[in-house]
Formats: structure tokens, C-alpha cells, sequence
């Protein structure tokens, strides 16, 4: 957990921005928390940790320290060692494309889509009373992206069926015009 001024897309400081830009060079996997989204935390966490500044990087809830530590440990290879190392895209792609042997990527999730297309589809999936998941790819910028190269499919929603790409919205729409629908998601086809 990385304790920060602003968020890793947003940095508000030159030592959060190094300390983000080393994390991610090395592939670590972090969460982070705005110190200022909270005056509560951020002065709170100074006396807990007994570190007066930020950043402060916590690996499995024990303080690593600050940016001039990380940068220690970068250089004497100890960070690769302390760091978890966070999946591959593709491997992360593969693992949630087969998370329910029915899985939705779309804008939204079932409760609420984002837009006509995901509501459509939406729609038509509970319509079939098949059990499905889905994922919101606002949620995550690289799942958004990278399933498009991965899948070779350059829109939202996608559906796959135990691992395969079955396709967007109009594919789903000629499966149910055609009777076709029910047994795909089934995986009968």
C-alpha cells in the first residue's frame, strides 16, 4: 500500500511521482491512498509509522519507508525481492475472461449500465435466465485496453463463453434472433 500525495495517475508531488515511476518500472503491484482525501489518516499515519513524511510504502502492513529508502532498495536489487510483482496483463486478461463460464465486459455491471449498448445486452443476457458475471471496464483503464488487442475486438460489450470470445452486441442479438443464444451461453454449440 503505497500512502500518497494524490493518485498514481495524478501525483501531487515531485517524491510521490518518483515513488509511483519506481513502483511501476519495477511491475509492483500497489494499491494507494490520497493522504489527502482524509487530514484524519494523513496526520494519524506520521505518528503510527513514526515516519514524518510522504511517501510511505507499506508491503503486507509493515512500513518499507519513503521515497529515499525505495530508492535504496532499487539500487541494491532488494526492492524486486520485498516488492510483490503484480500479474500479467495476459494472464490477469485470461484469468478473469474465465472467472464464470459466462462472463460479460461492459460499461457498468448488471445492477447499472453505462450505456445503450451494455443496457441492451443486458437485457437480452437476463432475458435467457442463464447465470453470468460481468466486469465494468471503466473500472480498470488496462483490462479497457488490453482486452481490445487481446480478444481482437475493438468494442464494448464482449461475452465470452468458457474462455471464448463469443462477440459484441450485435452478435448476441443475431444468436437470439436466431435461436442460436440459449445454447451458446449453455456451451452447447
Amino acid at each position: 500500500m503505497l500512502f500518497m500525495k494524490g493518485s498514481p495517475k495524478e501525483p501531487r508531488c515531485g517524491f510521490s511521482r518518483q515513488m509511483v515511476e519506481i513502483l511501476q518500472k519495477h511491475g509492483v503491484a500497489f494499491s494507494s491512498f490520497d493522504i489527502f482525501s482524509d487530514e484524519e489518516v494523513r496526520q494519524g499515519l506520521k505518528t503510527f509509522s513514526n515516519w514524518p513524511t510522504y511517501p510511505q510504502l507499506y508491503v503486507k502492513g509493515e512500513l518499507i519507508g519513503g521515497l529515499d529508502i525505495v530508492k535504496e532498495l532499487e539500487a541494491s536489487g532488494e526492492l524486486d525481492t520485498i516488492c510483490p510483482k503484480g500479474q500479467k496483463l495476459e494472464d490477469r486478461l485470461k484469468s478473469l475472461i474465465n472467472k464464470a463460464p459466462v462472463m460479460l465486459f461492459m460499461k457498468g455491471n448488471k445492477q447499472m449500465a453505462k450505456c445503450g449498448f451494455s443496457k441492451q445486452i443486458i437485457e437480452i443476457m437476463n432475458n435467457t435466465g442463464v447465470d453470468y458475471e460481468t466486469f465494468d471496464i471503466l473500472e480498470d483503464e488496462e483490462v479497457r485496453q488490453g482486452l481490445k488487442s487481446f480478444s481482437n475486438w475493438p468494442t464494448y460489450p464482449q461475452l465470452y463463453v468458457k474462455g471464448e470470445l463469443v462477440g459484441g452486441l450485435d452478435i448476441v442479438k443475431e444468436l437470439k434472433e436466431s435461436g442460436e443464444l440459449l445454447p451458446v451461453l449453455k456451451g452447447e454449440n
